[in-house]
């Protein structure tokens, strides 16, 4: 990727709270990547893995405490005045006014932004059109989060920032939003997505990060990051059968596992090696394997391996910091 091709350039970023009751809190920890143009790039984590922490500094609503962030080609927080005209920000949480309509809080938002759309046409956009004399807080959450994307799309953004975009809404709402943002990708948008829901960064991302205690963990497509992660067999044991009554598991490709109980729990990085083996041996043996369960890597087990790892951490030094949930820091 070019630099002329590099919409968000973030290098070595770091961000500090100093007011916690332990002491400074460094909740972006040397963190670094680029989206290109018309990108998707999804960051996931746990809460406080420093998602929304870095995604204020690239809005520009805070200074990092080191490193670098470039959107544009510009700083985002000293050059706000030729970033902020170009992009949309939809934040977790909107906070607009309860007792105005839904058209009167566009027209409003509208009137703060460069070259807005039409009122009408944004709220048609994200499914509010037959909302629009409604007052906000008559809202259900769902359409909240709409009203929320239509003002961050007024300004035609190049770059737009999604926070959590569709938290609150149903099925439905949140495949008609994925559409919006597929069109908007098309159409050159580039967008930076946080999200929980490991579907919609497996529908929409071209490349993502698992942040964990503030650093990346993991990065690249989402064929990448699964491909690092084994995949996994389990099963009972018949009765009067051990461990040792297997085949040699080395050979057939499993690189670990674990017993409890009657309940064997086989990683491979090779699964048809792996599972052909195993049932070569049961069908020779004349034994049932029974709740057998084979499953390939997917992003939910990168995902939870990653967690694992923050809990088993959890008592290390800096234990004391990465409890602070990042929704406080972020106040």
């Amino acid at each position: 990727m070019t630099n002329n091709e590099r919409v968000i350039d973030v290098t070595d970023l770091r961000r500090v709270y100093g007011d916690t009751k332990q002491g400074p809190f460094e909740a972006v920890r040397g963190v670094s990547f680029s989206v290109g143009r018309g990108e998707l790039f999804a960051l996931l984590g746990t809460n406080g893995a420093g998602k929304t922490s870095t995604l204020e500094l690239l809005e520009g609503l805070a200074a990092p405490a080191d490193g670098q962030v470039r959107v544009l080609g510009h700083d985002p927080y000293t050059e706000r005045d030729l970033v902020r005209p170009r992009i949309g920000v939809m934040l977790q949480e909107g906070g607009f006014p309860g007792e105005l309509t839904v058209a009167e809080t566009t027209r409003m938002w509208a009137g703060c932004t460069s070259g807005a759309r039409p009122v009408d046409e944004a709220l048609e956009m994200v499914g509010l059109g037959g909302r629009r004399t409604v007052r906000v807080k008559q809202l259900s959450g769902g359409e909240k989060r709409r009203l929320d994307l239509a003002l961050a799309l007024l300004g035609r953004p190049e770059v737009l920032f999604l926070d959590e975009p569709t938290t609150g809404l149903d099925a439905e709402g949140r495949q008609e939003t994925w559409e919006l943002v597929r069109r908007l990708r098309a159409d050159g948008t580039t967008v930076l997505l946080t999200t929980h829901y490991l579907e919609e960064a497996e529908e929409l991302a071209d490349r993502l990060a698992i942040l964990h205690e503030g650093r990346i963990a993991a990065e690249g497509t989402v064929d990448e990051v699964v491909a690092a992660q084994p995949s996994r067999i389990s099963f009972e044991l018949p009765d009067g059968y051990f461990v040792g009554d297997l085949p040699p598991l080395a050979p057939l490709g499993v690189s670990g596992h674990e017993v409890e109980g009657r309940t064997v729990r086989l990683r491979t990085d090779e699964l048809q090696r792996t599972a052909t083996g195993l049932l070569v041996w049961a069908r020779d043996a004349d034994v049932e394997l029974r709740r057998l369960d084979v499953r390939g890597a997917s992003l939910e087990e990168a995902f939870l391996r990653i967690a694992r790892d923050a809990k088993t951490s959890a008592g290390a030094g800096d234990a004391a910091g990465a409890s602070v949930p990042e929704k406080e820091m972020a106040g």
